[in-house]
């Protein structure tokens, strides 16, 4: 029952994507760069979307660019919402630029199902806490 907003430019990488995350019971809806994904993100009400899974590379504007646009927006959501990297960069300096953008998790493509769980359990557990609080 969450709702993911996925932040994808190659066709093919979003519908596996999308695939997988609706294979674990999740609504997707997605955009095909950074600016897209936060225009997208910003078009919807407070605490519409459970998470962004945002890839780092894309034309228009990047990953890091847009996870550091929207944790800058005046509204609660975006300084909650769990932004996750998702991206063929796995060096330990990528994980870093993408903590430092202000995103919460990094998942290496090709996606592995057993760390994609884990941080969809991770980040919804802290989700209903914070709504709960």
């Amino acid at each position: 029952g969450k709702r993911f907003l996925l932040v994808e430019d190659n066709a093919l990488n979003c519908e596996i994507a999308t695939e997988l995350f609706e294979l674990s019971g999740a609504i997707v809806e997605s955009a095909d760069n950074g600016l897209a994904g936060v225009e997208v993100f910003c078009s919807k009400e407070e605490g519409y979307y459970d998470a962004i899974f945002m890839d780092i590379q894309m034309p228009v504007m990047n990953g890091l660019e847009a996870a550091q646009m929207i944790r800058a927006l005046l509204r609660e959501d975006a300084h909650t919402i769990p932004i996750v990297a998702m991206t063929a960069n796995a060096f330990s300096e990528d994980v870093s630029k993408s903590l430092n953008a202000g995103m919460n998790d990094h998942i290496s493509k090709p996606i592995d199902l057993k760390k994609l769980h884990a941080v969809l359990g991770k980040h919804g557990d802290r989700n209903e806490k914070t709504a709960n609080e």
